[in-house]
């Protein structure tokens, strides 16, 4: 039985969880990041972590499920996800996973860069020779940067979109990376006592409001410009993350 003061923790959950993936129904991503940023203004990184890991796989692989290329995306993106793994598991066993007094404050930073990265107009390339060791540092950074703020985007989402996919290898390349991610920071999660019976009871109870808010979304993405939404979120998000900061 929820207290009365648990109510208004409760409905920020939920609402947390609706638009995060109505902004992922609208444009393809941001619903671990706006979750995060969120959740961040009322808890710990790690628990908003430990809340997020069902929403993020059941749409990261219902992402991921879409088109055919998996295994050519698998061989070509390996270097990255071992990398994510990796950087994940040895970052959270050498600080932590998002419990430190700083850890709300790097999540503000991760906000902030990859809205700035968001919101610029450039297209960055990787050359196909630099994709393996470059695509094993973007893993490395992205998952030390998960494990200590819950955010899987920076600089794994810039990475991939350099590699010049087509528009639906692109959508299936980011729902692996954040599939493995997401995989890679439950397993550090439950090793530092973080996500246990209770928050996973808590995490696939927030399933609910995300696939009602992707539902949402994917309707409102053909009656809105999405060109103006991006830029809106963007700008919310780096806002966000720059209060998150102070």
């Amino acid at each position: 039985m929820y207290s009365a003061a648990s109510w208004p923790l409760i409905l920020l959950i939920l609402g947390t969880f609706f638009v995060a993936g109505a902004v992922k129904g609208v444009i393809g991503l941001g619903l671990p990041t706006v979750a995060m940023g969120l959740l961040g203004l009322a808890m710990v990184p790690a628990q908003a972590a430990a809340l997020l890991v069902v929403p993020s796989m059941v749409t990261n692989v219902w992402q991921l499920a879409a088109g055919g290329r998996f295994v050519h995306l698998a061989r070509r993106l390996w270097p990255l996800l071992a990398g994510v793994v990796a950087g994940t598991w040895l970052t959270a066993a050498l600080a932590g996973t998002g419990s430190q007094p700083w850890a709300v404050r790097a999540l503000g930073v991760a906000l902030v860069l990859y809205a700035a990265f968001g919101l610029m107009a450039f297209q960055l390339r990787v050359p196909p020779g630099a994709e393996r060791w470059l695509g094993a540092l973007s893993g490395l950074a992205t998952g030390a940067v998960t494990a200590a703020t819950g955010v899987f985007v920076i600089p794994a989402v810039p990475y991939l979109q350099a590699l010049g996919l087509a528009k639906d290898e692109l959508v299936q390349a980011l729902g692996m990376a954040f599939t493995v991610s997401t995989l890679a920071l439950a397993v550090a999660l439950a090793r530092g006592g973080a996500l246990g019976y209770q928050q996973m009871a808590a995490s696939l109870v927030a399933l609910v409001p995300a696939m009602a808010g992707m539902w949402a979304g994917q309707y409102l993405r053909h009656r809105i410009s999405p060109a103006a939404f991006r830029r809106g979120f963007f700008t919310g998000l780096g806002l966000l993350g720059l209060y998150l900061c102070f």
